[in-house]
């Protein structure tokens, strides 16, 4: 039987997130029923109500980085069984297609759906719906803003009983995107001087990889001291509130070449950001685009002469080229092994109810990353 619950949708953007009744289908064949027990409040969920990420459907249930409770299993669904514990990954991967089967499953090509809030294979066939039967979409199909969501096996990985939920849910999107920010797609080598532009749920991360990856000099940059200082705490050997002072000193330990890798990792990043990163960075570097602003703005303000003589690189990362079935498992490992700060990332704990206040704190800078406890 289909399940009543409640969760926090938008239902036109720009617009605020209001919390509804909702009623979550049974699933069918390759789904699963989750209860939630907590969900990230990504900055990405904040893009969707500005309109900044504009969806293929509205009503949209929020939220994308999410643990739970497996509650039911679809039909002739292999893998999984009620009382599973499971984090989803905001990124899809099937195995199959030509991204999955070179290593990439970042860009599995069931990602073209994430942003119309339907089944991937049937962008008219939705789980979750408002009393009156009106179609409601799911954030990168799990609109993990609700107490129970019904959701594509490829979108969650099974992990271990014994790892607390509130945290794990991290690793969906925020952990992984900015670990392998750093880890992956920067690339960052030991010795290696790294400047990380914005320091919240994904910066935060990114910070930590460039540590655990042997960087010499890890320099964060955020206008807004108590990032600062947790990105001291967690892995920074420096902490500037701009960019023009973190470049200042890269150069100053680096007989003035600047820092082998930039990350951007901006809660609403543009292309002044990147250009200032690039001027940062030295010859042959890499410059690393995690953050995300308006997705329809373009325009890079660099010079194509610096790009080609000095031979720089500027790189996009979507989840930080992590793959999501094998990287979530790992992070959680490194967790479990003392090696990767999850619980200290935790700023504030929230009720579904309080959604809007989480996002009001975030904008005020008074969140690393704030969480809904269900």
């Amino acid at each position: 039987m289909p399940v009543n619950t409640r969760g926090a949708i938008v239902r036109s953007a720009p617009g605020k997130y209001e919390v509804v009744d909702l009623v979550s289908d049974d699933p069918r064949p390759g789904e699963l029923q989750v209860e939630l027990a907590a969900s990230g409040m990504c900055h990405s969920d904040d893009h969707l109500a500005t309109g900044d990420l504009p969806m293929g459907h509205y009503p949209m249930c929020g939220g994308h980085e999410g643990a739970g409770v497996v509650t039911a299993v679809g039909p002739n669904t292999k893998g999984f069984t009620e009382g599973d514990h499971v984090v989803f990954s905001f990124l899809p991967a099937c195995g199959r297609c030509r991204w999955c089967a070179s290593g990439m499953s970042y860009l599995c090509d069931l990602g073209a759906g994430l942003l119309v809030g339907a089944r991937f294979d049937d962008p008219e066939s939705f789980r979750f719906s408002l009393p009156d039967g009106t179609p409601v979409g799911q954030m990168c199909g799990l609109g993990t803003f609700a107490e129970v969501t019904t959701v594509n096996v490829e979108s969650a990985v099974k992990i271990p009983d014994d790892i607390p939920l509130d945290v794990a849910c991290l690793t969906g999107c925020g952990v992984g995107t900015g670990w392998g920010t750093a880890v992956q797609a920067g690339e960052v080598a030991p010795g290696d001087t790294v400047i990380v532009m914005g320091i919240g749920g994904i910066g935060i991360n990114a910070v930590q990889g460039a540590a655990h990856a042997g960087a010499s000099h890890v320099i964060a940059v955020d206008p807004v001291a108590f990032k600062r200082e947790k990105a001291m705490e967690l892995g920074a050997t420096e902490a500037f509130e701009s960019i023009e002072e973190a470049d200042e000193f890269a150069k100053s330990v680096t007989n003035g070449q600047g820092a082998d890798k930039s990350l951007i990792t901006i809660g609403v990043t543009t292309g002044e950001h990147v250009a200032q990163a690039f001027a940062a960075t030295r010859k042959a570097g890499r410059v690393v685009v995690t953050g995300l602003g308006n997705i329809q703005e373009v325009g890079l303000p660099i010079s194509i002469g610096e790009l080609t003589l000095f031979a720089k690189e500027i790189k996009g990362a979507l989840f930080g080229d992590s793959n999501p079935h094998t990287d979530i498992l790992k992070m959680l490992r490194l967790y479990q092994e003392g090696d990767l700060k999850l619980d200290e990332l935790v700023t504030k704990r929230y009720s579904l109810d309080e959604v809007n206040q989480g996002y009001e704190d975030m904008h005020a800078g008074k969140n690393i990353r704030g969480v809904i406890v269900y």
